[in-house]
């Protein structure tokens, strides 16, 4: 079967970047800023700066890491059969956690994000069928900034039966973020069995792991949920201007982050979360939509499965502030070859420029790229069926095949379908109407958030959700 697949790096390109990566983590090493992490990586072995708070990662050591760690999981939804799956070879969007600002999708103009926007995000990302995992995608101005995502956490469960994700703020209101899956799971140990979020370790650029974040995995990964270290580089801004030398800094980061995890707790599973972007030298800018972006996001798939580990790239993104024809250029190129590279993850659907805003328009767009874009990736089959000799013989050559069995037979499963959002009509229909597809995205947007919502909480699992938020409210809020 012709899969259509896409690989920039040779096996001895390969070899070379991880062997790179090697060498900075022994002679460079990384800045740890955590007394407690360092000191389980002295005990393992590793050699330490105690001034400078630097480690040095031998190759022994990295290994270990690498050989022991989980390279499977799945999680799970409220819903127990609306699941993502990670290592398997399996394909799934994320919709963002977060975004600081909100544009509406009528006006296309940006606000301050809120709860009620939260609540829309998640109506939305529940129906559209693509997405796999519900991010916040608001960072609502009218929940304290100390408990955002401990409430959006809360809102997510209870307004969605997929997985869901938010970004935690700190380790003390992740304990109880953490609290509300483990309600929901039906315990602590039941969580752990069953994941139902995972957290990326965000290193800072160069070479630099922060005690908060740090801090947060503690937590998460005490309750056993994945963790995906996610550097994200910027080429000649903090990592080298030359691709190949932000690779290799950027391997060499997710090397020492998955290190770290394991040396925490042996065997815990990681997701490999190669995202490394340019910097435009215009603006001095994170570039979102740069085709420099799906080259690397090609080159770290590659990487990752040259260590065994699934993987999240970041590639449906663009730099424009609204849905134009930039930004479906960008998006789409990027997507199809991530797509074509095997990553397990793409995110975060529903951003508008480099970080600019979250969009429901925009989400509804990703949700209808994925399929498109899926599509490519599946390739098409062969086999004396589908090279389909006896139906060519016979139609000859005056006939059509529209009629033929053959093409009854085949034609669902060989054919991509567009949704109502796609324009194939005739001119003459077409005209009727003359809606473009922002406009029907829109209409659309307006039908999804005024669904009804997910199936409510049982009452006691409601109200034990709503004292956890309660409990955070009073510890964490300064009154």
């Amino acid at each position: 079967m012709p899969e259509p697949k896409i690989h920039l790096l040779s096996n001895e390109d390969i070899k070379q970047i991880h062997a790179s990566a090697l060498r900075i983590l022994q002679t460079i090493g990384v800045m740890i800023q955590h007394p407690k992490i360092r000191a389980i990586m002295v005990d393992l072995g590793a050699k330490v700066d105690h001034e400078r708070e630097i480690i040095y990662l031998g190759d022994a050591l990295i290994e270990r890491a690498l050989k022991q760690c989980g390279k499977q999981y799945i999680l799970y939804g409220r819903d127990a059969d609306k699941i993502a799956r990670f290592g398997y070879g399996e394909q799934n969007l994320l919709s963002s956690p977060g975004q600081y600002a909100w544009i509406d999708h009528r006006t296309n103009l940006r606000r301050d994000s809120l709860t009620a926007d939260l609540h829309a995000a998640a109506w939305t990302g529940e129906h559209l069928e693509n997405i796999s995992i519900v991010g916040a995608m608001a960072l609502p101005e009218d929940i304290p900034a100390s408990v955002r995502d401990v409430v959006s956490t809360a809102e997510l469960v209870t307004n969605c039966g997929k997985p869901t994700r938010c970004f935690p703020v700190s380790r003390r209101s992740s304990r109880y973020v953490l609290e509300i899956y483990s309600a929901l799971a039906g315990g602590k140990q039941a969580l752990r069995q069953y994941p139902m979020t995972e957290v990326y370790l965000d290193p800072i650029s160069p070479l630099k792991f922060p005690e908060n974040g740090l801090d947060i995995i503690l937590e998460f990964i005490e309750y056993g949920q994945p963790v995906c270290v996610t550097p994200m580089v910027m080429a000649a801004g903090t990592a080298p201007a030359t691709l190949a030398g932000a690779l290799v800094q950027q391997h060499a980061e997710i090397l020492a982050g998955i290190t770290l995890v394991q040396a925490i707790s042996p065997g815990h599973p990681v997701m490999y979360g190669g995202i490394p972007h340019i910097i435009d030298p215009k603006s001095s800018l994170i570039s979102f939509g740069a085709p420099e972006q799906g080259l690397m996001a090609v080159a770290m798939c590659q990487m990752a499965k040259y260590l065994g580990l699934p993987v999240y790239i970041n590639v449906n993104l663009s730099d424009s502030k609204m849905l134009d024809l930039q930004a479906g250029i960008e998006k789409m190129s990027g997507l199809v070859l991530g797509m074509m590279a095997g990553a397990d993850l793409f995110g975060h659907a529903g951003i508008l420029g480099a970080d600019q805003g979250a969009s429901l328009s925009c989400l509804v767009a990703d949700n209808e790229m994925f399929a498109f874009a899926n599509r490519i990736v599946r390739g098409f089959s062969l086999g004396e069926e589908h090279m389909a000799e006896q139906v060519i013989s016979k139609v000859g050559h005056h006939g059509f095949f529209l009629a033929e069995k053959h093409t009854v037979k085949h034609f669902r499963d060989e054919f991509w379908f567009p949704g109502s959002l796609w324009s194939r009509e005739p001119y003459d229909i077409w005209v009727l109407n003359r809606q473009s597809m922002e406009e029907k995205i829109t209409a659309t947007v307006d039908t999804l958030i005024s669904k009804p919502k997910f199936s409510p909480l049982e009452e006691k699992l409601k109200q034990e959700i709503g004292r956890i938020v309660q409990s955070a409210i009073k510890d964490l809020v300064k009154h």
